[in-house]
């Protein structure tokens, strides 16, 4: 595990986000790049990743933001409670003295453990729309409900953590029509083009812009 680095510079507006992913990190370079332009007065002090491979490290590098490699794997391999490693995580963030902590992608649903720390500060897009499609590969469960028929498109959305899974109160929401001729990339594309511009606007009003 790397170091934290408590004393990251704070953003325009003193404003503090900590982002939390696992995977390629175009959401954290939204936001990284909103609050380069001003689009939002804050700035990213700390990046958490529990994926060795995960793209968001690197991103994070090029920024110049500390960025922390937290993984599961030891916890569970000693047989230690989520509880134990969301508390351990908690423990890390809070080093940062968030505003907001933001899930892009973070793939690991969180406990009370974690979210009893910072009430009301944690965020999280989802590529479905509320109540619908909660949980894993969301994107994909909805473009096969098209073609069964049973929707007529997608959407994203970015809320208040809960407990329960992709559940609390929504900040903002999008709808993103299925055309005929998608294929689940294009959809996934087009998606995914609209959550950088959702998560950035939710953010800012989670940040009370």
């Amino acid at each position: 595990m790397d170091d934290p680095h408590p004393f990251a510079p704070s953003g325009r507006g003193g404003k503090r986000i900590v982002v939390m992913a696992s995977g390629n990190g175009s959401n954290l370079q939204a936001l990284i790049d909103a609050c380069a332009d001003g689009r939002l007065k804050a700035a990213v002090v700390g990046v958490i990743v529990n994926r060795r491979d995960a793209y968001a490290r690197e991103r994070a590098a090029q920024a110049g933001i500390p960025c922390e490699y937290l993984p599961l794997k030891p916890y569970t391999e000693a047989g230690r409670p989520r509880a134990d490693y969301d508390a351990d995580v908690a423990e890390r963030v809070a080093a940062y003295s968030p505003d907001l902590i933001v899930l892009a992608g973070w793939m690991h649903v969180l406990s009370s453990a974690f979210l009893d720390r910072f009430p009301g500060k944690v965020i999280n897009l989802h590529p479905a729309l509320p109540g619908m499609f909660a949980g894993t590969h969301a994107i994909e469960r909805t473009f096969e409900a098209y073609q069964r028929g049973e929707v007529t498109g997608g959407g994203i959305m970015v809320h208040v953590v809960a407990p329960e899974v992709d559940a609390g109160p929504v900040i903002a929401q999008a709808e993103a029509p299925i055309l005929p001729d998608d294929t689940l990339e294009t959809f996934e594309a087009r998606l995914h083009a609209a959550e950088h511009a959702l998560l950035v606007e939710a953010t800012r009003r989670a940040l009370g812009g």
